[in-house]
């Protein structure tokens, strides 16, 4: 008989060592030059499951403690990670060299078993990564170091593809009855045992978990890799505030903030032993829409859903004043775009990146001719805690918004009661915010997991439920198309689609700003990654 999950009360910390043993074993295993970090966030994460998010901040964080068989590094290409070498053995078929002598934080062998049982996992209808693995429909071992992944056709970018799944135990998976992923967003979820324990093969052990407080890790000892770094205790502070953040460096309280406003980077660049880091982010900041409901969840409308209309659609992007937000709200620190995905992603093209003019006048007489002059309210929600600005943002949209009769109940959320809201299996939204960052760094991601009519696994981040057969198609015929310049047409194509039905409007690209003591030394990624991996302490 299988013993059910234990269930954890939310509040409590858990200490995942005792004391006098964590005492002993940092002592045992520290080098003595090691250097302690303490940086902030103004978020956490929302488990130390990382099959239970879909979220940049998390799922960076677990990669110091979890392992992907590719990463990638500091400029962002592929190198070899849990495995050695990777090669198509046919159209369909991925070969995989596993790394060998690489052990698992409790001393147990990582196998081809250990990949075959994370292939399952995250397979599970409860993990919110299934995409990643929605074009495998076999994962075979072939012994115990060697694993394939067949396709159900080819699939020339699978590679970057799976740079963000990460390995779990088999055997500490089974041991710990957490076999099975938890949907945090799922009614009545429940937790396991990952979901605030950890047991990976990365360069950092999980020490201490409080959530939304603070979580500590320290060095893996048994590391295959050869430590760049010169940390001994990390420990991860949630300010949610962001001038107790600032105040937190400047006081010297924190090493590193992860996330700086737009409206302190100047003072910071300005202090003596402090350092603003800069650069950009492939991130896209959007809004999304229901466009799949006969009747809004939360809105005046009754019998049926306004924004299934393309006119109302387009007078929300109308109403918008992008470049305000930009230079205002964001203190320069955006590209305002018209595209769901910016530079730096394969299929970007200038020349569609051009927003339509802000026009009210324009957006009022539009929303006259789709039969609603008088206007109406609807619910828009906004995370308050996961990007820049991100509730400021909304509240301005709203204000927007009035200007041509559409009454916004904002409800702006800590991410981790938003992402259960607005995500799968809910979908709970008439009108919301979102960011997105594709980790294969092509627009395919952001077409098959946004755009794409939502046929799970396919469009698993479409929220509201946008969909067009002809985007569909092309999505499907540009996997498998090996000619560059036609992929490349199929990709521009499905944005001028995706524009022309306003089934989304985009935002802008943030800046990554973070800001961190002048003796650090770090690696600022432009998918907004942080890997523990790269810092020194001078």
């Amino acid at each position: 008989m299988t013993r059910p999950p234990r269930r954890l009360p939310l509040s409590r910390a858990i200490h995942i060592l005792p004391i006098l043993a964590l005492l002993a074993a940092s002592m045992a295993q520290t080098p003595a030059q090691a250097k302690d970090f303490k940086w902030a966030n103004n978020g956490d994460m929302s488990a130390m499951d990382p099959y239970t998010r879909n979220e940049t901040f998390q799922l960076s964080f677990l990669a110091n403690i979890y392992e992907p068989l590719i990463r990638r590094d500091a400029n962002l290409a592929l190198e070899p990670a849990l495995a050695l070498k990777w090669e198509m053995t046919s159209p369909t078929v991925w070969r995989f060299a596993l790394r060998p002598g690489v052990k698992w934080q409790d001393g147990t062998d990582f196998t081809a078993d250990d990949v075959v049982f994370s292939a399952g996992r995250l397979s599970n209808p409860n993990s919110v990564l299934k995409s990643v693995l929605a074009p495998v429909e076999q994962v075979r071992k072939i012994d115990n170091l060697t694993v394939e992944f067949e396709t159900a056709r080819p699939d020339p970018i699978f590679p970057q593809e799976i740079t963000t799944w990460v390995m779990m135990s088999r055997a500490w998976c089974e041991k710990n009855n957490a076999v099975e992923p938890i949907n945090l967003g799922a009614t009545g979820a429940g937790e396991n045992f990952a979901i605030r324990n950890t047991m990976g093969t990365g360069p950092f052990r999980l020490v201490l978990r409080e959530p939304d407080r603070r979580t500590i890790v320290e060095p893996n000892p048994g590391w295959w890799d050869k430590p760049q770094h010169n940390l001994g205790r990390v420990e991860l502070d949630i300010v949610s505030n962001a001038a107790t953040r600032v105040a937190a460096l400047l006081s010297g309280d924190v090493d590193m903030i992860y996330s700086v406003p737009p409206q302190d980077e100047a003072r910071i660049r300005a202090t003596s032993g402090l350092k603003l880091i800069v650069g950009p982010e492939l991130r896209t900041i959007f809004l999304g829409m229901d466009q799949s409901r006969d009747v809004l969840l939360h809105s005046s409308v009754t019998g049926r859903n306004p924004l299934k209309d393309a006119r109302v659609r387009e007078a929300f992007a109308l109403a918008i004043d992008e470049e305000a937000i930009a230079a205002r709200i964001m203190r320069g620190q955006a590209h305002p775009t018209w595209q769901m995905w910016g530079p730096g992603v394969n299929g970007y093209d200038a020349a569609l990146d051009v927003r339509p003019k802000t026009d009210p006048v324009r957006a009022r007489a539009l929303m006259a001719e789709a039969g609603y002059g008088e206007g109406f309210s609807l619910q828009m929600d906004c995370p308050n805690d996961r990007y820049e600005n991100d509730e400021a943002i909304c509240t301005s949209i709203a204000a927007m918004m009035a200007r041509i009769g559409v009454k916004i109940d904002l409800l702006a959320q800590t991410k981790a009661k938003y992402f259960n809201k607005i995500n799968q299996p809910n979908f709970d939204t008439d009108f919301y915010m979102l960011g997105w960052t594709p980790n294969t760094y092509d627009a395919q991601n952001v077409l098959y997991n946004l755009v794409a009519t939502r046929v799970l696994p396919r469009g698993e981040v479409n929220n509201g439920g946008y969909s067009n057969p002809l985007i569909d198609a092309l999505t499907e015929q540009m996997v498998v198309e090996t000619d560059t310049a036609k992929r490349t047409e199929m990709i521009h194509e499905a944005a001028r689609l995706v524009q022309k039905d306003f089934g989304y409007i985009p935002l802008h690209q943030q800046v990554i700003a973070w800001a961190a003591k002048s003796n650090i030394e770090l690696v600022q990624m432009a998918d907004n990654y942080f890997p523990l991996r790269l810092v020194r302490v001078k």
